[in-house]
């Protein structure tokens, strides 16, 4: 009287194994797909960055190194800098640790112009 009589409902197909396979595969194919534009895409693009920002060092520009040093480059060697962190101070820097670039040192004009 209190109890419902509960009838069995007809079974539906099995899912086929292959869209069962693609269904489990679809998410970790999203996370890696966004891991990529997220994470490894900017990264290389950064790396790219500073390739090209110490292959386009020359001398007179204004550097900061990644141990935080601010100096002047004196001469460029092909893996390390003369760097002048002060007046009669010099040292030798490793171009890969140069972080950033302050200011490009122009070349001195032609004087051209004068008759």
């Amino acid at each position: 009287m209190f109890v419902s009589d509960a009838y069995a409902q007809a079974a539906g197909a099995a899912p086929d194994p292959m869209t069962a396979a693609l269904v489990q595969l679809a998410p970790l194919v999203l996370i890696i797909i966004v891991f990529y534009f997220l994470l490894i895409r900017p990264q290389q693009r950064r790396l790219k960055a500073h390739q090209d920002m110490v292959k386009g060092l020359q001398r007179g520009d204004t550097i900061v190194t990644s141990g935080g040093l601010i100096g002047k480059v004196k001469s460029v060697a092909d893996d390390e800098l003369r760097v002048e962190l002060a007046p009669n101070v010099e040292v030798r820097v490793v171009r890969g640790t140069v972080a950033e670039v302050r200011s490009k040192g122009a070349p001195a004009p032609a004087n051209d112009s004068k008759p």
